[in-house]
């Protein structure tokens, strides 16, 4: 594990961004810098961290940890879904197949939890009727295990809209997914989140939910995007859960929520002047990652040579072109 000293050290070289024009055209998202390369995709995960729909700074060392744990994750579930990754040249890039997304983004919740407007447990202690369609049982508390994992699917929001919450039955009526294809979506997805949750256990910690992004490639449907990675997935410590749900507290968190719940405690919820963060809690973020990564994986995190975006910027261009 990194010490503190040395992730503070590292913080004035997070990778903001990567200026790479001979790989094809680029498009930018939240955390990365996608370039299309023919039938190819060049991922280059960046150490942006974005919460409330708002990049919100950098975290060094995260961008690596989000494309090495994927790729790891990958690894580990083609046996249950085919995957769009290639190879990984590089600690921050990802080189994939071009997929065709689907219009629907699968969030699998094994606990009722969450804060937001279109959280389960939200809708659900403001007594929305079978919130995503769902039939709870009465008198769940926050941060309860389900009888069972429930699907709640999204649509896939164009760049600056939020998500739109939606029932099983409305992906079929609005023809967002075929019959067949949705319903072998939804038992892939449980049978990801399954795996997900055999690891996290052999890791001390407790996978509670997490999105999948699913797409065709040729007519197959893949896994893309990032998986049970901090960022698309909420792990607790498994130590310590049942002490803090019978305290009404939440438990401790190896994910993004770490983030949020240091905004959201300084009046910061995406509206507003945003907080600047400390390099000290810069590198507590980081360190959660890397330990997230570390007990997963089995692995010790290794860093790529910093300055990321020097050490990119050099590769050669022959290695995108597997």
């Amino acid at each position: 594990m990194l010490t503190q000293e040395h992730l503070q050290a590292a913080a004035p070289h997070a990778l903001a961004r990567v200026e790479r024009p001979d790989l094809g055209e680029r498009d930018e998202g939240k955390v990365r810098d996608i370039y299309l390369a023919g039938d190819r995709r060049i991922l280059i995960t960046t150490d942006r961290v974005s919460a409330f729909d708002r990049v919100l700074g950098l975290i060094p060392y995260k961008g690596q940890v989000l494309n090495q744990l994927s790729a790891w994750w990958f690894g580990h579930l083609g046996d249950l879904v085919k995957t769009h990754m290639i190879a990984t040249p590089d600690p921050n890039v990802m080189i994939t197949r071009e997929a065709k997304p689907l219009p629907v983004e699968v969030v699998v919740r094994g606990f009722i939890t969450g804060s937001t407007s279109t959280s389960l447990w939200t809708l659900y202690s403001e007594g929305v009727e079978a919130p995503y369609g769902l039939e709870l049982p009465p008198g769940l508390t926050k941060n309860a295990r389900l009888p069972s994992p429930v699907i709640t699917p999204t649509t896939k929001a164009e760049r600056g809209e939020h998500d739109e919450r939606l029932t099983c039955a409305e992906v079929l009526e609005r023809e967002l997914v075929a019959p067949e294809l949705w319903a072998e979506v939804q038992r892939t997805a449980l049978a990801l989140f399954a795996r997900g949750q055999e690891v996290a256990a052999r890791a001390g910690l407790l996978l509670v939910d997490t999105k999948y992004e699913f797409g065709l490639i040729d007519g197959e449907l893949a896994l893309i995007d990032e998986v049970h990675t901090p960022d698309s997935s909420r792990y607790w410590v498994a130590d310590g859960y049942e002490e803090a749900t019978r305290e009404g507290r939440a438990p401790e968190h190896f994910d993004k929520e770490f983030l949020r719940l240091w905004f959201g405690a300084r009046g910061y919820k995406g509206e507003g002047e945003r907080p600047e963060m400390p390099v000290e809690f810069v590198a507590q973020v980081a360190g959660r990652y890397i330990a997230a990564y570390e007990r997963l994986t089995g692995l010790e995190f290794e860093p790529g040579e910093q300055p990321a975006a020097e050490r990119i910027a050099r590769l050669p261009r022959e290695v995108f072109e597997v």
